[in-house]
């Protein structure tokens, strides 16, 4: 089975939505290429970014909620999202990162450096320096070099407390393979691998059980190409008895979601019709973009939403 395609997007929560953009757009240097809100809570955003583009497999997204508590990392959520940058590139962001302010350390696994840090509400994030090939286009007017920005996402990390009943929807529904263990961590992803497919396990049967807030993963997204393969997967999801959502429309693409026996909120996500469907490509994340069933509220939804400053420069 090669129709799961690897990792499509990770959904995570932030606190205040100035801090996360000015981080991620003018520290990292990723690119806010749809400014929306959350579809079931349209009183807080939904912030993605992305390479220059919006590729599929490129995209880091937030639910910003000013006031929340901060989560716990543990077992049952992913604690850790790794994010591609080319090889070599380390000796950039050291610095980059020092300047801002964030401690980063350099860590290995499976044969690859790591530069591990923690975002300003808490994310585990990792910069991982990879060769492998990936759909990207870089931010023209980034605040990184074009040869040095992070190209998408690399792989999510999990704790569990028993490996095998996610392992085995890994296998059985994602038609993922084990490719690689080390140091107690399990790599897998689609047979033969590729940036942007992997998840880590590793068995941690003494850890504490996360709990949700902010600095805390919401759910990862999985790649599909199109409906009918979507349709496949959850009928797979389905016979596990892992009681897959209906597909719901997200407007920028078609989403089913359910729960891996580990905890983690799992979903399915369609690589079209993409974030330029309703805005020009060399305008996405201009403007505050809602889906048509929510246009009608908008003035009501926009009263509701704390400010968010976004330069001209930065959009």
């Amino acid at each position: 089975m090669t129709d799961v395609l690897g990792i499509h997007h990770v959904t995570a929560i932030a606190g205040d939505p100035q801090a996360n953009y000015e981080f991620y757009v003018r520290v990292l240097g990723m690119r806010l290429v749809k400014r929306s809100v959350n579809q079931d809570d349209p009183s807080t955003y939904h912030l993605f970014y992305a390479d220059g583009e919006g590729h599929p497999g490129s995209d880091l997204t937030f639910f910003p909620w000013r006031h929340l508590p901060p989560g716990r990392p543990g077992t049952g959520q992913i604690t850790q999202t790794l994010l591609s940058v080319p090889a070599g590139t380390f000796d950039y962001w050291e610095p980059r990162l020092a300047e801002a302010g964030v401690t980063a350390r350099r860590e290995p696994r499976f044969g690859e450096p790591m530069l591990v840090f923690n975002d300003p509400h808490g994310l585990g994030v990792a910069l991982v320096e990879t060769r492998d090939a990936r759909s990207f286009t870089p931010w023209a007017d980034g605040p990184v070099p074009a040869d040095r920005q992070i190209t998408g996402i690399h792989a999510v990390c999990i704790p569990v407390r028993s490996p095998a009943p996610t392992s085995d929807v890994l296998d059985s529904v994602l038609g993922f393979e084990r490719l690689a263990t080390e140091g107690g961590w399990h790599r897998y992803g689609p047979p033969g691998g590729g940036s942007g497919t992997y998840v880590d396990l590793r068995e941690a049967p003494d850890d504490p059980p996360g709990r949700q807030g902010a600095g805390s993963v919401h759910h990862v997204a999985f790649r599909v190409a199109d409906d009918r393969t979507e349709a496949v997967v959850r009928a797979r999801a389905q016979a596990a008895g892992l009681r897959p959502t209906p597909v719901i429309d997200r407007f920028w693409f078609k989403s089913v979601y359910f729960l891996e026996p580990g905890g983690v909120l799992f979903e399915l996500a369609t690589d079209g019709p993409g974030f330029a469907v309703d805005e020009d490509a060399d305008r996405l994340g201009e403007t505050l973009v809602l889906p048509p069933w929510l246009e009608p509220h908008r003035t009501e939804i926009e009263s509701a939403l704390p400010p968010l400053q976004v330069p001209a420069s930065e959009r």
